[in-house]
Order: structure tokens, then sequence, then C-alpha cells
């Protein structure tokens, strides 16, 4: 379970998770495919932006389950997704490419 927050919050955790293809859009975890989720405009978005955050939701978390695929094609996905890059998508890009790397010599 990788879990990090992207700027600008729902809007942007939704572009995400949009622009996503090889990690599937779903809520549960622990399958064989990777999954991702913005919890903020799905699982609690019946919640105000102040009750998710008390929750443990902020707006900009968005949430990966790594499974069995090509770790290449992970983060080759997670790139295009967070492209074009600015400063902060490129400080994240380089935090998630090193979890998944770290994740893959596990499985």
């Amino acid at each position: 379970m990788v879990v990090f927050g992207v700027k600008d919050g729902v809007d942007a955790g939704k572009r995400l998770i949009e622009s996503l293809t090889v990690f599937s859009h779903v809520a549960n975890v622990g399958d064989a495919k990777s999954l991702a989720i913005h919890p903020a405009s799905t699982t609690h978005s019946q919640l105000n932006a102040e009750a998710q955050t008390k929750a443990g939701v902020p707006p900009e978390m968005v949430r990966l389950s790594v499974g069995l695929e090509d770790p290449a094609d992970l983060i080759a996905d997670l790139e295009a997704a967070l492209s074009p890059p600015t400063p902060n998508k490129a400080n994240w890009f380089g935090y998630v490419h090193r979890v998944v790397r770290g994740l893959a010599r596990l499985v």
C-alpha cells in the first residue's frame, strides 16, 4: 500500500486516478492487480471536507495498492498520469518511483 498526496486536492486527485491505465480504479485492496483510488471523491465523498479530514482522508490523498504487474509498466503509468511535470509532481513521482521499485523487489 502506498499513500501520498497530490497538490491541488480533490480535482488533482480525481484527474490522477482518471489518467491511470494500468492501475485499476477500485476501492478494494489485497488483489493481485494494482489498484488506485482517490478516497475523497469516492469512498468518503458523502462527507464534507472537514469530516473527511477528521476521518484521516485529506483531499489530496491518493491510495495505491501495488499488484503483480511489471514494475516498469506501473512506473510508466504513474509517470504519464503525473505529467506534465511540475516541481511538486516531480518530487512525488520520485518518491512513488522509489516505493514501487522497493515493493517490486519484494514480489
